[in-house]
C-alpha cells in the first residue's frame, strides 16, 4: 500500500476534477469526508490508515496493475454512442453478450475521460430508494434523510444545472420493473437536456419483447423512448484479442493463439489469462 499512495493521490485528483470540487467528490464516496480528501491531496497522510486508502482506491476505480484499454470494435461503437448521447441528449438501449462485447470497460473509460457522467452499475437488490440514492451520490450530493420523492426532485434539479450530462445504467437487466419505471420519469423530466443510456445483456431485449406481448405496465412507454430499438454491440474477435494481448505485454504469437482459443472470446477471461501469463514470465 505504501508504494501505491502517490498513484492513488493522482487518481483521486482526477476524480475530484471530474466532479468539480472536493466536496462533491466526497459526497459521491461512502465513508470518505472532504477533509480526508484534502489530507490525501495535500500529502498529509500520517493520520490516514491503510483501510481508508483501500476504500478510496476501490471507490474511485484505482487499479494497482496498470491495464491498457484497447479500442476494440465494441469499444469504438460504445464510445460513439456514449459521445453522441452526451452531446445531443439522446436516449438509447444498448445490449451485448456478457463479457464478450466490452460494454462496461468502455463505459468506465468514457467516465474517466468526461465530466458529468453518472455511471450506475445496477444490482439485483436495488429497490426504488437505493437506485435514487446511488444516482444522487454519483452526482455528488448528500442523500441522508430524503424520501423517494425528495431524492428524485434533487436529482432532476442538480442534473438540470449541468451542461451535457449523461446517465448510464449498466446491467439494467438486473433491475426490477418498479425501478426501471424511473427511466420514464427521468426521460420526461430531462428530455433534451440529459443523455440516458440503458445498457444490459440481450436478456433485457427479450424481457421487453415479452413484456410488450403481455401488455405489461410501462414497457410500451419505455420502448417508445428508445425508439423501439436495442443497439447490439458485437463480440470481440481474434483481431481484438490479439491487440489486447500485445498492448498488455504479451508478444509471443503462440501464447496469444492459446489465449484466443481458450478464452471463448470472453474479455474477462482474456484479462485473467494475460495476467497469469505475465506472472509466469
Amino acid at each position: 500500500m505504501k508504494n501505491d499512495k502517490s498513484k492513488i493521490k493522482e487518481s483521486l485528483q482526477s476524480y475530484c476534477e471530474r466532479y468539480g470540487s472536493q466536496n462533491k467528490a466526497a459526497a459521491s464516496l461512502q465513508g470518505v469526508s472532504s477533509a480526508t480528501i484534502s489530507q490525501v491531496l495535500n500529502d498529509n497522510w500520517e493520520l490516514i490508515n491503510d483501510k481508508m486508502w483501500m476504500s478510496i482506491a476501490a471507490q474511485i476505480g484505482f487499479k494497482k496493475d496498470e491495464w491498457i484499454v484497447v479500442e476494440t470494435r465494441g469499444f469504438k461503437i460504445m464510445n460513439l454512442l456514449l459521445t453522441d448521447s452526451k452531446l445531443y441528449h439522446l436516449t438509447s438501449a444498448i445490449v451485448g453478450n456478457a463479457g464478450k462485447a466490452g460494454k462496461t470497460e468502455s463505459i468506465k473509460s468514457f467516465e474517466e475521460s468526461n465530466k458529468d457522467v453518472y455511471f450506475l452499475s445496477c444490482a439485483e437488490y436495488w429497490n426504488r430508494k437505493l437506485f435514487l440514492v446511488e444516482l444522487l451520490q454519483k452526482i455528488g450530493k448528500p442523500t441522508s434523510g430524503l424520501t423517494v420523492g425528495e431524492l428524485m426532485n434533487e436529482i432532476i434539479k442538480e442534473i438540470k444545472k449541468k451542461e451535457n450530462p449523461i446517465i448510464i445504467m449498466d446491467e439494467a437487466d438486473k433491475l426490477s420493473d418498479q425501478v426501471l419505471y424511473f427511466f420514464i420519469t427521468l426521460y420526461n423530466q430531462l428530455e433534451d437536456h440529459c443523455g440516458i443510456i440503458i445498457c444490459a445483456t440481450k436478456y433485457l431485449e427479450k424481457r421487453f419483447k415479452k413484456g410488450l406481448r403481455l401488455g405489461k405496465k410501462g414497457y410500451e412507454e419505455i420502448c417508445s423512448r428508445i425508439v423501439n430499438k436495442f443497439i447490439e454491440i458485437p463480440d470481440a474477435n481474434s483481431t481484438d484479442i490479439y491487440s489486447i494481448c500485445v498492448s498488455n505485454g504479451i508478444s509471443d504469437r503462440k501464447r496469444i493463439d492459446e489465449i484466443i482459443k481458450d478464452s471463448d472470446f470472453d474479455l474477462r477471461r482474456v484479462k485473467k489469462m494475460i495476467h497469469a501469463s505475465k506472472r509466469s514470465i
